[in-house]
């Protein structure tokens, strides 16, 4: 029996509950995985899936940032599911996309989960971003292309980031477990 791309990702985000300290992010995604087929698509008004790389640099140490031309806030790279329902190609389609690297490898594992609020703009009504991330990799070149979704492109230090009170809470929180990770 081939498994269907919503089961796919409830059985990930079971896992990703199981292995993280993200259970009852985990339980809010997989209850909002279930409560409508429109989830993956930005017309559905409550909200709906995107999909975010945690992109490393090949050494581990740095993570390529964007300075986001709507939010006017430095974060990490993603973008909407547009219906696709493998928020892991989601995040490595962003993410090549909004750096201009190729060579990108995307790790299949869930890295984190945030839910979080975007504002009204224009005749876009306020909606959430149930957002699924992903590590990953450069593996090539570094040099990234900036395009027009960002205002700039910056490799920041790992290190850096988990130590920066200013920083987004996500991108803390994401630099501290990748640190935890890495060892």
């Amino acid at each position: 029996m081939t498994t269907l791309p919503t089961e796919a990702l409830d059985a990930a985000l079971r896992q990703h509950a199981d292995r993280s300290l993200q259970a009852e992010e985990a339980a809010s995604f997989r209850a909002f995985l279930a409560s409508a087929p429109e989830v993956f698509e930005r017309s559905h008004a409550p909200g709906h899936f995107t999909g975010s790389a945690w992109l490393v640099s090949a050494d581990g140490e740095r993570v390529l940032l964007t300075h986001h031309r709507k939010l006017d806030r430095w974060l990490q790279l993603g973008g909407h599911a547009d219906g696709d329902r493998d928020l892991a190609r989601v995040a490595l389609r962003e993410a090549e996309e909004e750096s201009g690297l190729r060579g990108l490898v995307v790790e299949p594992d869930i890295f984190d989960l945030d839910r979080h609020l975007i504002p009204a703009r224009a005749t876009e009504p306020a909606h959430w971003h149930y957002d699924v991330r992903y590590v990953v990799r450069a593996t090539g070149s570094e040099a990234f292309a900036l395009g027009e979704e960002s205002l700039a492109l910056a490799w920041r230090p790992i290190r850096e980031i988990a130590a920066d009170a200013e920083a987004d809470l996500s991108l803390r929180r994401m630099a501290q477990r990748w640190l935890v990770r890495a060892g």
